[in-house]
């Protein structure tokens, strides 16, 4: 189902064509996926993925039992959508940017799990980014989101500005580079 060394090698063909989309230098690791995924599973309902490059978080999602018809895509390289496409036909895959995320109002969200790199965006469309995933998130609902950066990649002024508060969920210091995982949920009322 996967090939590390061709996986690499697209990934940083994709990164030396455009290093602040992609913003990593090497694909994740199993370990980070597995730190990102830990709370999903097939009772979750729809899990929506942004950013799936290559398919580590995707492949994690399918180990916890999310079945392919469960996920929605989103993944706006050309290269990635095109090797997405072919690894996880059953998917719902989306070819765009996810700021401009549009699902069907039957289609029900119970997660979303984030490689974007948000620290490297403009603050508009990290708004717009959050904008679109907590309209199609359930009630209950969580953005799982990492980052190499030292707190949370979204701005505590954002997340104010969209009711959500961001947990800490653990530290994956064996991933290239280490990583911290966060949980972005709406605030309790």
């Amino acid at each position: 189902m996967t090939n590390t060394a061709s996986d690499t090698l697209l990934f940083l063909r994709s990164w030396l064509t455009k290093p602040l989309e992609v913003a990593a230098i090497a694909p994740s690791s199993t370990r980070l996926a597995a730190a990102m995924t830990c709370e999903i599973d097939r009772y979750t309902g729809d899990v929506l993925e942004l950013g799936p490059g290559t398919g580590i978080f995707t492949r994690a999602l399918l180990r916890n039992g999310v079945r392919q018809d469960q996920l929605v895509l989103v993944e706006r390289n050309p290269a990635f959508a095109a090797l997405l496409r072919g690894r996880f036909p059953q998917a719902t895959l989306i070819e765009g940017d996810a700021q401009h995320l549009r699902l069907s109002p039957a289609r029900k969200i119970g997660a979303a799990v984030s490689g974007l790199p948000l620290l490297s965006m403009p603050r508009q469309t990290v708004h717009g980014i959050l904008d679109a995933v907590f309209q199609h998130l359930g009630d209950g609902g969580s953005l799982f989101q990492f980052t190499y950066g030292p707190r949370c990649p979204v701005p505590s002024a954002l997340l104010d500005a969209h009711g959500l508060e961001a947990s800490f969920l653990r530290w994956v210091p064996l991933n290239l580079p280490p990583a911290s995982v966060y949980r972005l949920s709406r605030r309790k009322r």
